[in-house]
């Protein structure tokens, strides 16, 4: 498939061609091609160690690549110096597995740690901003006041989301973001990606094994198989030449997950 057939813009946010990822002897990612167009959601998905996390750490700059380039927001990710990284990553914000939010920080203060590093923002200066990012995404605002132990499952990841989106990114990396959540909580938190994108207009990146997340959310999706990238639309891979990816997108888990996310879509637009 031709990896530049994005549906929401004409302008890639993030180019990535040829690329290769080994550890040791094991190669994980053998020529990948892939863009990601502005304003899209690109869900990542794959077979348990296709390396679905490790191409979004690649494309951060988090894993050096055996080969291949990687170009985001117009910016070569390895060919800059201190500085030029710095100004990059101030225009992405990213969601981490486990929300990697600091257990001895309260959750205010977490919040802080970006203003503080990318700005040198005062902590009485950061107060308005941590309280808009916390509506943001929909925590109370005593939830500031609490540490990451005292949340539930679904606040700890609004309240890591909140993080990413402290420096207002233009592009967002999402790793499993569901990821241990029931499904009430999972539903909900798929409906806050979605707002969020349309309403900030963002970029998002999401690598997700949550098939629910795939037909409610994204729309293209790059399927890791074999170590290469299928993509398309979630409706366009269901028919697609690869047997495995064919395979996997029309399995029963599957029918039923898109199904699930199609009645979820109806009670949101309906507001239920």
């Amino acid at each position: 498939m031709n990896p530049s057939s994005g549906t929401a813009s004409n302008r890639p946010v993030i180019r990535v061609r040829g690329l290769v990822n080994r550890f040791g002897n094991q190669t994980v990612h053998d020529g990948i091609d892939l863009d990601v167009m502005a304003g899209e959601v690109m869900g990542v998905v794959g077979g348990s160690g296709s390396g679905k996390s490790v191409l979004l750490r690649t494309i951060i700059g988090l894993n050096k690549p055996a080969s291949g380039s990687i170009e985001v927001l117009g910016k070569n990710v390895f060919g800059l110096d201190e500085e030029g990284r710095i100004a990059l990553e101030r225009r992405w914000g990213v969601l981490f597995q486990d929300g990697a939010l600091f257990s001895s920080l309260t959750v205010a203060e977490n919040l802080e740690v970006p203003l503080r590093e990318s700005l040198g923002m005062a902590s009485e200066l950061a107060d308005g901003i941590i309280a808009s990012k916390l509506g943001l995404v929909g925590l109370p605002a005593d939830a500031g006041a609490k540490y990451p132990a005292q949340l539930s499952g679904g606040m700890r990841k609004r309240a890591a989301l909140a993080r990413a989106l402290m420096l207002d990114p233009e592009l967002l990396f999402l790793d499993e973001p569901t990821s241990g959540l029931d499904p009430l909580a999972a539903d909900a938190f798929d409906q806050l990606i979605k707002d969020l994108q349309t309403g900030l207009g963002l970029t998002v990146f999401l690598v997700t094994h949550d098939l629910e997340t795939v037909f409610a959310v994204c729309d293209r999706v790059a399927v890791i198989v074999d170590k290469k990238l299928r993509v398309g639309t979630p409706r366009e891979l269901m028919s697609d030449g690869d047997p495995w990816v064919r395979d996997y997108l029309n399995s029963p888990r599957v029918r039923a997950a898109r199904d699930a996310a199609l009645q979820q879509h109806t009670a949101w637009e309906h507001g239920v």
